[in-house]
């Protein structure tokens, strides 16, 4: 999964979706009216229920952000926070033409697999979404999740030609993200008249930009929730002011943390919106006096206005330009921009798994797409006869070939460019691969690759998957190409999140 661009806790934007199916019919008591605006509103849209009235509706399913799928008067509304197996009291917030929002009002029958969220904000941020259902049921969701997706959009035959094993899940779903990445905002110390208080850190609202401040957050390392605090406060007290989206002023836009799980190694990035860093000393000396066991203070410029986190410009402040950490016992570079997955233990999981999937004796020869730091090529390589990696990122290639050499691995090649060009051409060199692993972002393979990999017939094909849907529609071009989708393992990266990993094993047909 690398420079995946997946929805970090840093962003919120939400849109419907989903795969909700079955259930029993709905009620329609309607028990509100709402106003002669609202139903005309509703009628521009052809639409059986209005704005601000309220609906008992069952939910039957969830969408793939999470919300719970209900009907009123047989048009789909979305319901944030209701779960499967519930009825409920709505309020319609929004219509449109063929589905709307509603707001959960009241819980009338409860689902067993609801619990206490333990997060005290848990409500107003946007950072997980399924905290009020128990991990068991998460789990179960989440191979729901892809069996759904595999069989809409790929069309498969799931459970009669392919087998989709239980998520695994983690003995302790908490306490597990190794990376914060933190938007900083300003406190207003007196409403009225405006005064800044102060900088502020946490997560956007859902569905918004707006900040909501927070001190804890139960899905990272305590070390990063300590490095944010004593950032904040440190900057404060130096009067460092805060980016405002809307102005284009102020300094800082993001604070990024990297803890090391197994070196302890620790990496501060100071996003900022500009180079100069008033009072920089200070800060310097304040960080490394409250945290002694910071390794790196790094800063990142980004002037752009746009939502993404990283400029271009990265430079070293104080300490190393990395920290180093261990996956099952290889040892990887991490620098401020590298992709590195941000739960260590489920990545080895995810990684063993798709070694296995691999099915490597020692002879094959194995080509990486979208290797990134190169953390899936250096688990194959222990396998393989030989390895090549390509990544379109140049600095994420250096970072793969530091880390080879660092784990004296050599029977690994890196070469940085276009998967969709590179492959073919090694192809003409006359490297023959019988294993392909992609690993790519959100929005899946890039048809040429497809293509490439269709034409190179690879004994074997592994797919690494963030993205269900994008999985599903991938799995069917390669079907249709001659392969033959034998096991989905589902991978629970990020418990009480929406989001799933998956790995695939495929086997050229005929073999």
């Amino acid at each position: 999964m690398n420079n995946k661009g997946k929805p970090s806790q840093a962003t919120g934007k939400r849109g419907p979706g989903g795969q909700a199916s079955g259930g029993k019919r709905n009620s329609r008591y309607r028990t509100a009216s709402g106003g002669a605006g609202s139903a005309t509103a509703a009628a521009a849209v052809n639409a059986p229920v209005n704005k601000n009235e309220e609906y008992t509706i069952d939910i039957v399913g969830l969408t793939h952000d999470g919300e719970g799928v209900g009907r009123a008067n047989n048009f789909t509304l979305f319901v944030h926070g209701a779960l499967p197996g519930e009825q409920v009291l709505v309020k319609v917030l929004k219509v449109k033409k063929q589905y709307g929002y509603a707001k959960l009002m009241k819980l009338l029958q409860t689902s067993p697999d609801r619990v206490n969220a333990p997060c005290t904000i848990y409500k107003q941020c946007g950072g997980c979404q399924l905290q009020h259902m128990s991990y068991e049921a998460q789990l179960r969701w989440k191979r729901q999740h892809v069996v759904d997706n595999l069989t809409r959009i790929g069309k498969l035959n799931v459970d009669g030609d392919i087998i989709v094993h239980p998520t695994i899940g983690m003995d302790e779903p908490w306490r597990y993200r190794n990376k914060a990445q933190v938007p900083i905002g300003m406190a207003l110390a007196d409403i009225e008249d405006g005064a800044a208080g102060g900088l502020i850190g946490g997560f956007y609202a859902q569905g918004s930009h707006r900040i909501i401040d927070m001190d804890a957050c139960l899905i990272q390392h305590e070390r990063n929730d300590e490095v944010v605090r004593q950032i904040k406060r440190i900057g404060t007290d130096l009067g460092i002011t805060a980016y405002d989206e809307e102005s284009g002023r102020g300094l800082l836009r993001h604070v990024v943390v990297r803890t090391g799980f197994v070196t302890g190694e620790l990496m501060v990035v100071l996003v900022t919106n500009g180079s100069h860093i008033p009072n920089k000393s200070e800060w310097i000396a304040g960080i490394r006096a409250a945290m002694p066991d910071v390794n790196s203070i790094v800063q990142n410029v980004n002037t752009r206005d746009t939502n993404v986190i990283f400029g271009d410009e990265t430079r070293t402040l104080w300490g190393s330009d990395v920290i180093y950490d261990e996956l099952d016992g290889i040892r990887f570079a991490i620098s401020a921009r590298s992709f590195y997955q941000v739960n260590p233990s489920q990545t080895v999981a995810l990684y063993r798994k798709a070694v296995d999937y691999a099915g490597l004796t020692g002879a094959e020869t194995v080509i990486d797409a979208y290797c990134g730091i190169g953390t899936i090529s250096l688990f194959l390589a222990r396998k393989a006869g030989r390895v090549y990696g390509v990544e379109v990122v140049p600095e994420a290639i250096e970072d793969a070939k530091r880390n080879a050499e660092l784990n004296g691995i050599a029977n690994a090649e890196f070469e940085a460019g276009l998967s969709e060009v590179v492959i073919p051409r090694w192809r003409e060199e006359g490297i023959a691969a019988d294993v392909i692993v992609v690993d790519p972002p959100r929005k899946g393979c890039d048809a040429a690759l497809l293509d490439t990999i269709i034409r190179m017939k690879p004994e074997r094909v592994v797919y690494v998957s963030c993205n269900p849907s994008t999985l599903a529609r991938d799995l069917r071009v390669l079907e249709d190409g001659g392969y033959r989708t034998v096991e989905v393992t589902p991978v629970d990266m990020f418990p009480h999140t929406v989001h799933v990993e998956c790995v695939v094993g495929l086997v050229r047909k005929g073999k």
